[in-house]
């Protein structure tokens, strides 16, 4: 008797073809690649450990460039191995404030390359060369042509600049990207937040290598969404490094300021190792030399805790913020989950138990539970799976345009969860205008001087007409992966102008901490500015329209009333060359009684119109 394959509905047509996606960790120090078989999540290891390095060495010019472990070999080559190329990512040069030992190519408004042996290499192609080491050695464990794609994660404050970076870096290493994701929401699925029944409230709280991350989550009726997020794409463990090696110069009555780079990229790599000996004893004796003075020194983890306080204390900053925009109180948090290499330092667990006032899950290797989270979110996208968590991210800074004035008109607020759809309605400024520039804005404060410009595009075809007649629908879509779209029509003709705004490079340290924070600074003083703003705008908007209804109904008026109408329209353009709200305020409260009494004239007379010729019996 034969058999008969029969394939279900919904499946392959080899119901026994295997298919697998990736969960990547492309980190700042190491990157891991993770991968659901049998349903169990597990990291894949290189050799003795799942952390791959994530160096490239590129200063042979007659062989590839050398990834991982192997890199490592040629560390002290600091020009040809490029270390944290992920602190790069979507940055303009001029954006590159962090110390670092490379030679960078490239103009200032864009993203460097890094000047090596093998020529100029940027931190896209860099990465690229991490993740297809990653891909081909997930190749080699699984079976041929089973991978289906990949979800990578990014830190949750990467702005889109950074996103699309990490996005092309993964194209031109060969993966289908099936999704980007945060990397605080990766860890709360590695640790089944979503199978919990009841409501609750995490904050994520990830200290990696080279980033800090803070995300507040909430769970409600199988949704799994996030609050708010917060934190600092250039700070993490490096710094911690970098710290307890200036400390060390410091105890040798050395200044830092005199020591080369070469001599602390040591120090921090030694830094690093005695960090790492206090996760497991409580003191480490540290005998070395520093530019020929020989250093001795005992270093427990009460010091170890002072040196480290500027990093501790900015990390929970961030926390506090974070709970402020989400309004939630440290009360009413479920747990608090640690993830990154960082959190193993007991000086770090105490210091969030301390300040949260309860213990923090950490029970998953905070090194893999970002890569574990993130394949489980992919085996769910390849198998659509009805466990399936519904991920809300938010978008991380507010999205608007500019308006008359220099005005930012927030469309899409922060912390708004993704993927999202905002519309909202303009007009036009002046008569007769047939064209409008659309500025996408990014950022907290009042006027666009304030804020970060990420794009411009025109819409033409406006039919001409009065101002204030026309309708302008602008169009702000983002997507699950973070990819903004903005889109302008005109409603009576359906013209259309749109653009993917993927801005050349991303936020500074600087730039990402004044965006948050000069919002809440200056709320005051940017209240008074718009309130001044809208009020100059009114009455230039008013004077426009009184001066084209003259054009067409001056004849109505008497000669006192013409010449009264005009003296308060003069006066009222002489007070807006004062930056005085009151003095502006009183000259158009003294026009309106002209100009009210010109549009009830004209009023009268389109009455009359309409109704010559009629007789009341019509009625």
């Amino acid at each position: 008797m034969s058999l008969l394959q029969i394939s279900e509905p919904n499946q392959s047509k080899n119901p026994h073809q295997h298919r697998y996606a990736l969960g990547i960790d492309l980190g700042t120090t190491h990157s891991l690649v993770a991968v659901v078989r049998s349903g169990r999540a597990n990291a894949l290891p290189f050799g003795d450990s799942p952390l791959l390095p994530s160096v490239v060495y590129y200063g042979n010019k007659s062989s590839a460039p050398v990834v991982g472990n192997a890199a490592l070999v040629y560390a002290d080559d600091l020009k040809n191995t490029i270390i944290s190329a992920k602190r790069f990512m979507g940055r303009a040069k001029s954006d590159i404030k962090f110390s670092h030992p490379y030679t960078l190519a490239g103009n200032d408004k864009t993203m460097p390359a890094f000047v090596t042996a093998q020529g100029e290499k940027s931190p896209v192609e860099t990465s690229a060369h991490i993740l297809k080491h990653l891909k081909n050695h997930a190749a080699a464990a699984l079976p041929p042509d089973s991978i289906q794609g990949a979800v990578i994660t990014v830190p949750a404050y990467f702005d889109d600049a950074q996103r699309t970076a990490t996005k092309d870096a993964a194209t031109a290493a060969g993966l289908t990207v099936l999704r980007l994701l945060n990397e605080p929401t990766a860890a709360a699925i590695a640790y089944g937040i979503d199978k919990n029944t009841a409501q609750g409230n995490y904050l994520v709280y990830d200290l990696g290598g080279g980033t800090f991350d803070v995300s507040l989550l909430r769970l409600s009726d199988g949704v799994f969404e996030v609050l708010a997020t917060g934190g600092n794409s250039a700070l993490g463990g490096d710094d911690i490094d970098r710290l307890i090696a200036n400390w060390l110069i410091k105890t040798a009555n050395l200044n830092p300021a005199d020591i080369d780079h070469s001599e602390k990229s040591r120090l921090a790599k030694l830094a690093k190792t005695y960090k790492q000996a206090l996760s497991e004893q409580d003191s480490v004796l540290i005998e070395l030399n520093i530019a020929n003075t020989p250093v001795s020194v005992s270093l427990d983890n009460a010091t170890l805790s002072q040196i480290i306080e500027p990093v501790i204390r900015r990390t929970l900053q961030s926390c506090e913020q974070v709970m402020l925009d989400a309004k939630v109180d440290k009360s009413a948090l479920n747990d608090i989950i640690l993830v990154g290499g960082s959190t193993r330092m007991p000086v770090i667990r105490d210091a969030v138990e301390a300040h949260f006032g309860r213990v923090p899950l950490c029970s998953i290797n905070p090194d893999e539970v970002v890569a574990i989270g993130a394949s489980i979110a992919a085996d769910q996208l390849i198998n659509q799976s009805k466990d399936a968590l519904l991920l809300l991210d938010v978008t991380p800074l507010s999205l608007g345009i500019e308006t008359m004035g220099g005005l930012m008109e927030v469309i899409i607020p922060r912390n708004t969860p993704i993927p999202v759809t905002r519309r909202q309605v303009f007009t036009t400024h002046q008569d007769g205008q047939t064209g409008m520039i659309i500025q996408v804005v990014q950022g907290e404060r009042d006027t666009v001087a304030d804020c970060r410009r990420l794009a411009r595009f025109e819409l033409h075809g406006i039919p001409p007409m009065k101002a204030g007649l026309a309708r302008v629908e602008v169009t702000y879509a983002i997507d699950a992966n973070g990819q903004l779209t903005v889109s302008a029509r005109e409603t009576t003709t359906d013209i259309v102008s749109q653009i993917q705004v993927s801005p050349s490079y991303g936020l500074s340290e600087e730039q990402q901490e004044q965006l948050l924070q000069a919002g809440f600074i200056h709320a005051a003083e940017d209240k008074a500015a718009r309130m001044l703003i809208e009020t100059k705008v009114e009455a230039e908007r008013e004077l426009l329209a009184l001066q084209s209804a003259l054009t067409d109904f001056a004849d109505l008026l008497s000669d006192d009333e013409h010449a009264n109408l005009r003296h308060h329209m003069q006066a009222t353009t002489d007070a807006l060359t004062t930056d005085d709200k009151a003095v502006i305020d009183q000259a158009i409260k003294a026009l309106k009684v002209h100009s009210d009494h010109f549009a009830s004239v004209i009023m009268d007379k389109n009455v009359k119109d309409a109704l010559a010729g009629t007789r009341t019996s019509d009625w």
